[in-house]
C-alpha cells in the first residue's frame, strides 16, 4: 500500500476545529487507499508560550530569561507542544472511524544528535512503525520537531523542525510524497502582498526552491528543501483552508517547461557593513570573516573592492538582527591585533532582492534586463552577487516595492509557459 507523509503547521492546528478540518484531509487520503504519516506542530504560539516559561522558571518570575539553563530540560519542555496536539488529533481521527494512534519522537524512535535546542536527525528505523501499519493502524501521527538523542533524552530540532521531521520521514519510509499543509496555498512567483500580479506555480525545482527560501521566502524553510532535495523527496505545499491544487516542489527533470526566471524573492531584514582599508594580502577574508562565524553572524554578500595601493575595502551583507554581532566581532579581533581598518560603514536600510530560474544556465542577458530595469525605475544597485540560477541585489528599502514589482512585470511571471 502507498504511503503519505502529511504536515500541519501551527496555524493548521491552532484550535480543535482546525485540528478537525485537517482530520478531514487525513481521512480523505485513507479513503484513497493510502496509509499516511502525519506530522504535526504545536498549536499556534503554544512553543512560544513554552518558551517563556522555561525562562520565567530559570531566572525567577519578573526577571529576565538567564544566558544560561539545562537545555536537556529546556528541550522536555518546549516538545510538549506537540505531544498534545498529535494526542488530539489521533483522537479526533479516531472518532471519524480511522484507525489512528499518536507517536512521540522517542517512540518511533527519531534518533538525533546530541545538540539540544538545535539538533539533527540522523536516522528514523522504521520496524516500529510498519509493525502497527501490519496490524490495523491507517494513520501514524508524530509529534514533530522532536527525537531521541544518543544519551536518551528528549532533543528538539530548531527552526523548521516539523517541515524537516516530515521529509525525513517522508525518505524512511519510501513515501509517494510530502505533503506540506500551511496558510497559504502554494508557491508564488512573489510575494502576493507586494503585487496582486503574483501567480502560483504548479510546479518549482528544488534548487530554485532552495534558493527562494534562502532568499527570504518563508513558505518552506531551507532545511527541509535541502534534505528533500538529498532525498527525492517530492515535496506539495497546500492551503489547510481550501480543497486548492498546491505547487509541487520536485526534481528539474519533471518540470516539462518553465520560464528563464521563475520566481522574485525579497528580503527587508538585511544590512550592509563595509570595512575601509583592510590589508590587502592573502588570508584577510579568512581574518575578516572567521571571528564573524565564530560570533553565529549569517553572512551573505561579499564583495571586495581594491581601494588604494596595499589596501582594500570589504563589503558584506547580514540579517540586521545580527549587526550588533557584527560590529562586537570585528571590533574585538581589531583590537587584538588581528587585522586593521580604518573605519567601518554599516547601512541598516537595505533590501535584498533576488531573480532565480534554473533557465538562466542556459539564457544570456537576464543579469542586463535586471540592471536595466532597475536603472530606468531610478533604483540604485549597492551591492550585486550572481550564481548559476540567481542574481541577487541590495538596494535602498524604500525602493524593494517598485523593484519586485517592476521585475515582476519585467520577466512576464504573470504568465504562465
Amino acid at each position: 500500500m502507498a504511503l503519505l507523509v502529511m504536515k500541519f503547521g501551527g496555524t493548521s492546528v491552532a484550535d480543535l476545529e482546525r485540528i478537525r478540518n485537517a482530520a478531514v484531509k487525513v481521512k480523505r487520503e485513507v479513503e484513497r487507499g493510502y496509509q499516511v504519516v502525519v506530522i504535526v506542530s504545536a498549536m499556534s504560539g503554544e512553543t512560544n508560550r513554552l518558551v517563556g516559561l522555561v525562562g520565567e522558571a530559570a531566572s525567577g518570575a519578573g526577571a529576565q530569561a538567564p544566558s544560561f539553563y539545562d537545555a536537556r530540560e529546556y528541550d522536555a519542555v518546549v516538545a510538549s507542544g506537540e505531544l498534545v496536539t498529535s494526542g488530539l488529533m489521533a483522537i479526533v481521527l479516531q472518532e471519524m472511524g480511522v484507525q489512528a494512534r499518536s507517536w512521540q519522537g522517542w517512540q518511533v524512535p527519531v534518533k538525533t544528535t546530541s545538540a539540544h535546542g538545535a539538533a539533527r536527525i540522523e536516522s528514523i528505523p522504521r520496524a516500529n512503525m510498519d509493525a502497527k501499519f501490519a496490524e490495523d493502524m491507517q494513520v501514524a501521527v508524530v509529534a514533530g520537531f522532536q527525537g531521541l538523542g544518543p544519551d536518551g533524552r528528549v532533543t528538539t530540532l530548531g527552526r523548521g523542525g516539523s517541515d524537516t521531521t516530515a521529509v525525513a520521514f517522508a525518505a524512511a519510509m519510501d513515501a509517494e510524497r510530502c505533503d506540506i499543509y500551511t496558510d497559504v496555498d502554494g508557491i508564488y512567483t512573489t510575494d502576493p502582498r507586494i503585487t496582486n500580479k503574483a501567480r502560483k506555480l504548479e510546479r518549482i525545482a528544488f534548487e530554485e526552491m532552495l534558493e527562494l527560501a534562502s532568499l527570504g521566502a518563508k513558505v518552506l524553510q531551507t532545511r527541509s528543501v535541502e534534505l528533500a532535495m538529498r532525498n527525492k523527496v517530492r515535496l506539495q505545499v497546500l492551503s489547510s483552508f481550501n480543497d486548492e491544487p498546491g505547487t509541487l516542489v520536485c526534481d528539474e527533470d519533471e518540470i516539462m517547461e518553465s520560464n528563464v526566471v521563475t520566481g522574485i524573492a525579497c528580503s527587508r531584514d538585511e544590512a550592509k557593513l563595509t570595512l575601509i582599508s583592510v590589508a590587502d594580502r592573502p588570508g584577510i577574508a579568512a581574518a575578516i570573516f572567521g571571528p564573524l562565524a565564530e560570533a553565529g553572524v549569517i553572512v551573505d554578500m561579499i564583495v571586495q573592492n581594491i581601494s588604494e595601493e596595499g589596501r582594500t575595502d570589504m563589503t558584506f551583507s547580514c540579517p540586521i538582527a545580527d549587526v550588533a554581532k557584527a560590529e562586537k566581532a570585528l571590533e574585538d579581533a581589531k583590537a587584538r591585533g588581528d587585522f586593521n581598518y580604518r573605519e567601518l560603514h554599516k547601512d541598516e536600510d537595505v533590501a535584498k532582492i533576488s531573480v532565480v530560474g534554473i533557465g538562466m544556465r542556459s539564457h544570456a542577458g537576464v543579469a542586463q534586463r535586471m540592471f536595466k530595469n532597475l536603472a530606468d525605475d531610478g533604483v540604485n544597485i549597492k551591492v550585486i552577487t550572481t550564481s548559476e540560477i540567481k542574481v541577487s541585489v541590495l538596494v535602498d528599502r524604500k525602493y524593494m516595492e517598485l523593484a519586485v514589482q517592476s521585475l515582476h512585470d519585467a520577466f512576464d511571471l504573470d504568465r504562465a509557459p
